[in-house]
């Protein structure tokens, strides 16, 4: 991987957006990897949680303005093609079995905050600044529109999106996108310090579950959404860690995950 970094310690797997001289920009190369590094803590047995960060001092700028430009040479159907190969990066980390956390060390702007958007949890240094600004090039911010909606509602989706200008971090906390404000000197130790929260305290198979069936619920009548959460809770006593679970505390053992 030549623009981002993966490494794999104590249960969390770390993805680096590793392209600060251009700002972490999207390109095609950098979905790519991102899709592929995804992918490889969802197979890896000893990956519980996800953090996502970046190097230099924009998390990420979005969309590379180069790259975009050269697409404005393709037919429509090459550029849904690639449209459509981004939208798979989003849907993959918003709907992965593993919590993501993102670590928001700078600026997360356009498709970049859409990226921060996907993750479960953000926690975020008081400098940064959030922002859809695509209307202001001409451009629509169409797929992260829908995953932003879904977070914090059409109201403040409508204000973000139509207005384009930037938000701080305290105001991104406010409207449910940023979880936690932490200082710069902080952000590396709390961000680790709560997923090993997360890795010590929680069963994987029971947060896997939970976060799938957030994704679901949503979009379902609410008959259909009830029979769904019965089938999944009647699934849930079928797993090995309810037993596990169910079983230390009514023998009063210490339970490690």
């Amino acid at each position: 991987m030549q623009q981002i970094n993966y490494q794999v310690n104590n249960r969390i797997a770390y993805i680096t957006l590793n392209r600060p001289e251009k700002r972490n920009a999207f390109n095609r190369e950098l979905v790519s990897e991102l899709k592929d590094a995804f992918s490889q803590a969802e197979k890896d047995a000893s990956v519980k949680v996800i953090v996502l960060k970046a190097e230099g001092k924009v998390f990420c700028a979005g969309a590379d303005l180069a790259y975009l430009q050269s697409l404005q040479k393709h037919t429509f159907d090459e550029n849904l093609e690639d449209s459509t190969y981004l939208k798979e990066l989003y849907l993959q980390i918003y709907t992965h079995p593993k919590v993501v956390i993102a670590a928001v060390q700078g600026h997360a702007l356009a498709g970049g905050c859409g990226l921060i958007t996907v993750c479960d949890f953000v926690f975020s240094v008081p400098e940064a600044k959030f922002g859809y600004t695509e209307v202001k090039i001409g451009f629509v911010p169409a797929i992260v529109m829908t995953f932003l909606i879904r977070k914090i509602g059409e109201g403040r989706a409508k204000e973000m999106l139509l207005s384009g200008d930037l938000i701080d971090a305290n105001q991104a906390q406010s409207y449910g996108f940023v979880n936690k404000i932490v200082l710069e000197e902080d952000l590396v130790s709390q961000t680790d310090a709560f997923a090993q929260h997360l890795c010590q305290t929680n069963s994987a198979e029971a947060m896997q579950a939970t976060k799938q069936m957030i994704a679901a619920i949503q979009t379902m009548p609410l008959a259909e959404a009830l029979t769904y959460a019965a089938e999944m809770n009647a699934k849930a006593r079928a797993f090995e860690d309810c037993k596990k679970g169910i079983n230390t505390f009514l023998n009063k053992e210490k339970l490690s995950w």
